[in-house]
């Protein structure tokens, strides 16, 4: 099964949503589905060198995102949002994580069998 999940919110944004979505793409994966994650608005910032978690939050969630590349998850990221959402607009993003188009989530949504946002 295809499963994207989109991501809207700021990563650090004081609730742990985009936390438990991270680890249910990884559950995802265990689970042998094909998981494919998009980043945009606020979410954008989780692809970047530049986010740090901030002092006090036990989980490092751009840690977590390339852990999830490395184990041959795709992740596309808005590229208008990149200049225009998070904290660290037209920061680059981290390898692994590519430059996308809305036409590109577009065809992904088409694609999959489930699309789940946070």
């Amino acid at each position: 099964m295809k499963i994207l999940i989109v991501f809207n919110r700021d990563p650090y944004d004081g609730t742990d949503v985009t936390y438990n979505a991270l680890r249910l793409a990884d559950k995802l994966l265990e689970a042998k589905q094909e998981v494919r994650i998009f980043l945009m608005n606020d979410s954008v910032d989780m692809a970047r060198d530049a986010c740090r978690k901030p002092e006090g939050y036990d989980q490092d969630l751009s840690k977590m995102l390339k852990d999830l590349i490395a184990r041959g998850v795709p992740v596309k990221v808005c590229g208008s949002c990149m200049v225009r959402c998070g904290i660290y607009k037209n920061h680059p993003y981290f390898d692994g994580a590519e430059k996308s188009t809305m036409p590109a989530l577009a065809e992904w949504v088409v694609d999959s069998d489930r699309v789940l946002t946070f």
